[in-house]
């Protein structure tokens, strides 16, 4: 099945620790996307000359489960549900079920 949600959609987390949060998708992968400023981890790295990266504690975006966020509306205020609609020249559109009203413009 198609990932309804793609990099660049304003989302709102609907589970989990940082539910009722808003951000933008930064990556997409397979069943899990990356949110910014969403499920933040302390990361503990060791120092890589080669690439000029010190060592610490760092602190960045883990993936969530696409189950996990829903499309935010900004006319209703709310995560709304996606379907799609096909056009008469066979082009796809993502639509909000609840409205009817096109995501992609």
């Amino acid at each position: 099945m198609a990932n309804r949600i793609k990099k660049g959609d304003h989302v709102i987390v609907t589970a989990g620790k940082d539910k009722g949060k808003k951000g933008d998708v930064v990556r997409v992968l397979g069943d899990k996307v990356v949110v910014s400023n969403i499920n933040i981890v302390k990361r503990h790295t060791k120092p890589n000359p080669q690439i000029n990266q010190p060592g610490g504690v760092i602190e960045r975006e883990s993936p969530i489960h696409v189950s996990n966020v829903m499309l935010f509306n900004p006319a209703t205020g709310k995560g709304e549900r996606i379907g799609t609609k096909v056009l008469e020249d066979g082009r796809r559109l993502r639509v909000f079920r609840s409205s009817g009203e096109a995501i992609d413009a």
